[in-house]
């Protein structure tokens, strides 16, 4: 799936299969609220797009993460729930 970012891409997981967009730093221009630590991702911070692969193109579902809390999630997993 191409956007304005890039492709997406398929990662398989302990949690399932994601669809994970990069979004590099010059790209990333509102806030986010990381799943994987609470934190912000301000403005000017590369990170990555995540959702369920079944949900492809759910809104509702995508969730900005730091790079390294994606990377850690199996490990890890979300701090907060979303509804």
């Amino acid at each position: 799936m191409g956007t304005a970012f890039g492709m997406s891409r398929v990662e398989h997981g302990s949690d399932g299969d994601w669809m994970v967009r990069t979004v590099p730093a010059a790209q990333a221009t509102k806030v986010y609220r990381c799943p994987g630590c609470d934190h912000e991702i301000r403005p000017g911070i590369a990170h990555v797009v995540a959702w369920p692969e079944a949900e492809q193109g759910s809104v509702a579902d995508r969730r900005h993460w730091h790079n390294g809390c994606w990377s850690a999630r199996g490990r890890r997993g979300p701090t907060r729930r979303w509804s």
